[in-house]
């Protein structure tokens, strides 16, 4: 009887675990609500990491739509990776997450500034909460890496 309900412990504790997960903090003794940092590594431009921050509700239906994004360049980023990636105005999604029961997700786009030579990444949620879809932008230049393109001189 005991082995069962330590197995079905186990498994709750598991689920809550993520390969991306790398700190969890908790909000105070009284509350069921960490802030849950996950790493992520762009698909694409695998010389970019962010980390996202967000509030999640241990056994709780639903999840708050609050988080928070910085993405820095940790390694090298190529022109073909960039050559890669989908450049229209809405970007693509690189990391999803669910955030409840009821179809809400915490998404993180990447959207290419091509003007400015930058990577924009915007976390954001898929339900609207208390009147505002809750969002964060980082942005990680070009500049400096191979992908770069110098701009043409202007004529004098």
């Amino acid at each position: 009887m005991k082995k069962p309900i330590l197995c079905g412990i186990a498994l709750l504790l598991l689920a809550g675990c993520s390969d991306s997960e790398v700190g969890d903090v908790s909000l105070g003794l009284f509350t069921l609500k960490d802030i849950k940092l996950d790493s992520m590594i762009d698909p694409v431009v695998t010389g970019v990491t962010c980390h996202v921050a967000s509030v999640e509700a241990d056994l709780s239906l639903s999840d708050p739509s609050d988080s928070s994004i910085s993405c820095r360049q940790t390694g090298e980023i190529t022109a073909q990776m960039i050559a890669q990636i989908d450049k229209s105005k809405s970007g693509e999604v690189v990391f999803k997450k669910s955030k409840s029961i009821f179809l809400k997700s915490m998404k993180v786009r990447r959207i290419y500034d091509p003007k400015s030579q930058t990577l924009m990444y915007l976390s954001y949620s898929t339900k609207e909460t208390s009147g505002s879809f809750k969002h964060s932008l980082s942005t990680v230049p070009l500049w400096g890496t191979e992908a770069y393109v110098q701009p043409s001189q202007k004529a004098q």
